[in-house]
């Protein structure tokens, strides 16, 4: 069972993911923020690799990967800060998860991404643009070589027939996009119920983790009815906008999201 299994297996609360992007607000806050996520109960923590042309991503976020990159963010110097994350005792039993883009890890190299993510103390990887065929071709493979996790992403508009197939593909669990706007959007919440409830339906075999507006315990809880818990993104890296004292941030954040 991989560290995230071991999360839904034991969690009794619903399942708190929160995303910030590495080396945002400045180079080195990556393994503080982790580290006070971790203490504030956070289950999984999901590190954007910043990119250029981030196409799923909304404008903090896309704003919070420019920063990042001017900072001196690349993933050579991620996985540096990163390679002690573990001795840490707060991120003993922590998911650790990467989302970011193919085209710098493959720039990066792709096995060898998988490999030192692995090293690094990483979990599980989401690559939106890598497509099931692909991974199902070449790819999968070296990322189960690395004993990582792959986590891919299904919308409202994702036939029943493609999400049973990416779920079959998916290990740690399946990322169901809110809707089909971008991150931090709003979006109607009558029709996220009822998509959720079609997933539910379909008794899938992993858990389900709603991402995209959710923002606040409001959105959280709502959402975590329907499925196994929630990623929030976007109103976080906000929060880490507004000044610098990360801990009083990072703590106040996470207990109005689940006190």
């Amino acid at each position: 069972m991989s560290r995230i299994q071991s999360v839904f297996s034991n969690t009794k609360k619903p399942v708190l993911n929160i995303y910030f992007t590495a080396g945002y607000p400045t180079l080195d806050s990556t393994l503080t923020i982790m580290d006070l996520l971790a203490k504030a109960g956070v289950d999984i923590i999901e590190i954007g690799m910043p990119y250029s042309d981030p196409l799923a991503d909304g404008p903090v976020i896309q704003e919070s990967s420019g920063i990042a990159i001017a900072n001196g963010m690349s993933i050579e110097v991620l996985f540096s800060q990163l390679k002690s994350c573990r001795s840490l005792p707060s991120l003993s039993k922590t998911g650790i998860v990467l989302m970011g883009y193919m085209n710098p890890v493959l720039q990066y190299g792709f096995k060898r991404f998988c490999t030192d993510a692995a090293a690094a103390g990483v979990d599980g990887l989401i690559l939106p643009d890598l497509p099931e065929y692909e991974f199902e071709k070449e790819y999968g493979a070296i990322i189960k070589a690395a004993g990582l996790d792959f986590i891919f992403l299904v919308t409202p508009e994702t036939s029943e027939d493609r999400i049973r197939k990416l779920d079959g593909l998916s290990t740690g669990f399946l990322y169901a996009v809110s809707s089909s706007a971008t991150t931090g959007s709003e979006t109607s919440f009558e029709e996220v119920v009822a998509y959720l409830q079609r997933l539910q339906s379909y008794q899938l075999k992993n858990p389900i983790m709603v991402g995209f507006g959710i923002k606040d315990k409001e959105s959280f809880d709502a959402v975590a009815t329907y499925s196994q818990g929630a990623i929030i993104g976007s109103a976080f890296i906000k929060a880490l906008s507004k000044n610098n004292d990360l801990s009083d941030i990072v703590s106040s954040f996470v207990k109005l999201v689940r006190p």
